[in-house]
């Protein structure tokens, strides 16, 4: 659905080259002298506390010597065996906090290794070269239905297939990727890359795509577990939460999801509609990207406003400057109130001071669009209610992403497993599929 032109909601705000020029690589890639200089500053540490930072275990002093030594496709391959999407992980992990930021050089000159820009390098030579990293093995005879083509689920279906095990993926989507493709800022993965990767993901064979297809809709749990050996869920988070205050109905308020969705699926930003003046109301991921695309896209004025104080932000602070330089402003410890507006659709916002104790002061933020980005939540149709937590927001699973029945998994956003990043949704998918794997081959020994 289009995003409806009201008010001074407007498409065209900017030419289209300019827009190219906005929408370009917010990181361009290293060339080769590049990542050389960057390589030799990695002391290739024994215990190497980067290691230990990412959720995938990636080995980051051996692909760091290797690209130092020239050596792309070791490197290359020593990141997608320990995570099948390296490549967009190299593109939007919040390496500030994981592995850059327990990089020893903080300790010498305050500068970590460039690990985020070098992952990139050595990975998109290797997506760019065709060259191939991996082999399926002998066909095993079992059948995985995975349900999700996000990270999570893409992960578990690759080291699946490449175990030998056929799988289905499904998902509701046209395309696979996730909030790869479907809910990160189109500054983070230009060219196309996300498709790009699944396509190099889906190469190693023995993976069945299958879109449009949702669980609860078009499928039950009940029949997977019964046409499969072995089900993984990766549903992801698919609710957006709601304010619950006057005036959420007006033209002109959107999900701030949605509004991503939409830019990245558009095939011309120059029909993108935008408001003059936007509020943002949350303070993670999610709001930064909506926040900084609407600037990008030609809003005059745009704001962001979170609840609570900057300390309590799931934005990384790289994020939080990242936005700020592209003008957005932020105020803090502020809670929306109402939203103002007419037959028209939406006129401005008002909140109120969450850190006054008396006589609350209250305030308007002038806008005539509003992006709700306060969280998403897990729609649970489809999913078994014993699989859940005990207040209904996950699905409980083990160390090894197992839930309560004996051949499901799960793992992504949906499940109860820590992060909210991409890079744990990947690694959550590796476990469960090694879990699925080893009980195959317990069963096996058992048959025999």
């Amino acid at each position: 659905m289009a995003i409806k032109e009201t008010g001074d909601i407007a498409a065209g705000r900017l030419p289209a080259d300019e827009l190219a020029c906005r929408f370009g690589d917010v990181a361009p890639l290293l060339d080769a002298q590049a990542a050389a200089v960057a390589a030799s500053r990695c002391h290739y540490c024994y215990d190497a506390p980067c290691v230990h930072a990412c959720p995938t275990q990636i080995d980051i002093p051996s692909f760091i010597r290797k690209i130092g030594n020239g050596n792309l496709k070791g490197a290359a391959h020593d990141i997608l065996s320990a995570n099948p999407l390296g490549g967009m992980c190299a593109r939007v992990c919040p390496t500030e906090i994981l592995c850059e930021g327990a990089c020893v050089r903080h300790h010498q000159d305050g500068e970590p290794v460039a690990i985020g820009a070098l992952q990139r390098h050595a990975t998109d030579w290797a997506m760019a070269s065709g060259v191939t990293l991996f082999h399926r093995t002998a066909d095993s005879g079992r059948r995985v239905a995975v349900v999700g083509a996000g990270p999570a689920g893409l992960a578990c279906a690759h080291r699946l297939a490449m175990a030998g095990h056929a799988v289905t993926l499904f998902d509701a989507h046209p395309k696979a990727g996730g909030l790869n493709e479907y809910g990160i800022a189109a500054y983070k993965t230009v060219d196309d890359f996300a498709q790009r990767e699944v396509a190099w993901l889906l190469s190693i064979g023995g993976i069945d795509w299958r879109d449009g297809v949702a669980l609860g809709r078009d499928m039950r749990l009940a029949d997977l577990r019964a046409q499969y050996d072995a089900v993984f869920l990766g549903v992801g988070f698919a609710g957006v939460r709601a304010l619950r205050i006057e005036g959420e109905d007006f033209a002109g308020v959107l999900d701030a999801v949605d509004f991503i969705a939409r830019l990245r699926q558009a095939d011309d930003l120059s029909t993108l509609p935008v408001g003059r003046r936007v509020v943002v109301i949350g303070g993670g991921n999610t709001a930064v990207d909506a926040a900084v695309q609407s600037r990008k896209l030609g809003a005059q004025s745009v704001t962001m406003v979170y609840r609570r104080g900057v300390d309590a932000m799931s934005a990384t602070w790289a994020e939080r400057e990242f936005a700020q330089t592209e003008g957005v402003a932020l105020v803090l410890d502020a809670r929306p109130v109402r939203v103002l507006g007419d037959g028209n659709g939406v006129t401005g916002v008002e909140f109120e001071r969450s850190t006054v104790n008396e006589g609350a002061e209250r305030f308007i933020v002038a806008a005539d669009m509003v992006l709700k980005a306060i969280g998403q939540t897990l729609v649970a149709t489809g999913v078994d209610a014993d699989l859940l937590t005990h207040d209904g927001t996950r699905i409980e699973v083990d160390d090894e992403r197992r839930t309560s029945l004996p051949d499901v998994w799960a793992g992504g956003d949906c499940a109860a497993t820590g992060l909210d990043l991409t890079v744990q949704a990947v690694q959550d998918g590796k476990l469960a599929a090694a879990s699925i794997d080893r009980m195959f081959a317990r069963t096996a020994i058992r048959a025999a």
